[in-house]
């Protein structure tokens, strides 16, 4: 890869003890993504993505392997260092928007900037450049509840981006949608991707993944399949096909 690495991961486990037994969420991934791609994770229940995401957002730690993001190695950060690595490098965009609901979207978009100490007036144009860049320009001052799904889930990517940050992690990220809504959104990634942001999604959908130029597919925890989207969605089909 000739861009520079934002995700590395190497030999990555997690494990879990429930009832006395161990779990292994994940068991031994190896994987990166370069500056700039677009990747979907794809797996079912119990392959072990939730855990990948919330390793990939350092919302939790592993049990061994390494993780590096943006040239960070997350191993053995405090909780701190991995909350603010959070608000620095990461965007999440998740499945249920998470926005304040007595907030105005322009106030929502805001938000991961007042926890960095922006002042109000840098914060408000970086938010309102956010908005733009979404197309919702027009809707900035209209609380959750006066939006339609497709514009809270597009205030919610504004959020992500008004940061700058160097991943955006999108979870299910059409979930509540319907199919034109969702893929309203889709071409939004889509867009984004083109203007150079790095977009990690995170879905059980084997046509969201197919859309996606590139695809990693977990099972029992392991990658059993990384490469372009289509191929990764088939392989996915096919092994739901009995023989």
């Amino acid at each position: 890869m000739s861009e520079p690495l934002i995700v590395a991961v190497e030999d990555l486990h997690r494990h879990y003890e429930v009832g006395g037994e161990v779990v292994r969420a994940l068991d031994g991934v190896s994987f990166s993504i370069a500056r700039g791609e677009f990747v979907a994770i794809i797996g079912q229940s119990g392959s072990g993505k939730s855990t990948l995401m919330n390793l990939l957002g350092c919302l939790d730690t592993p049990t061994s392997g390494t993780y590096r993001l943006n040239g960070a190695d997350v191993q053995g950060l405090t909780d701190d260092r991995l909350a603010d690595l959070r608000n620095k490098e990461i965007g999440f965009v998740f499945q249920t928007f998470q926005l304040l609901p007595r907030a105005s979207a322009l106030a929502n978009v805001e938000l991961p900037l007042v926890y960095r100490g922006l002042p109000r007036k840098a914060r408000r144009a970086q938010a309102e450049s956010a908005m733009a860049a979404v197309g919702l320009a027009h809707r900035m001052h209209h609380r959750p509840n006066e939006l339609s799904g497709g514009q809270r889930q597009r205030v919610a990517i504004a959020r992500a981006l008004v940061g700058e940050p160097s991943m955006l992690l999108a979870d299910e990220p059409t979930g509540n949608l319907d199919s034109t809504t969702g893929e309203e959104i889709i071409r939004l990634f889509d867009e984004l991707n083109g203007r150079g942001h790095t977009i990690v999604l995170v879905t059980h959908e084997a046509k969201l993944a197919a859309r996606c130029p590139r695809a990693i597919r977990l099972s029992d925890g392991r990658v059993v399949g990384d490469g372009p989207g289509m191929e990764i969605a088939a392989l996915g089909a096919a092994r739901a096909v009995p023989a």
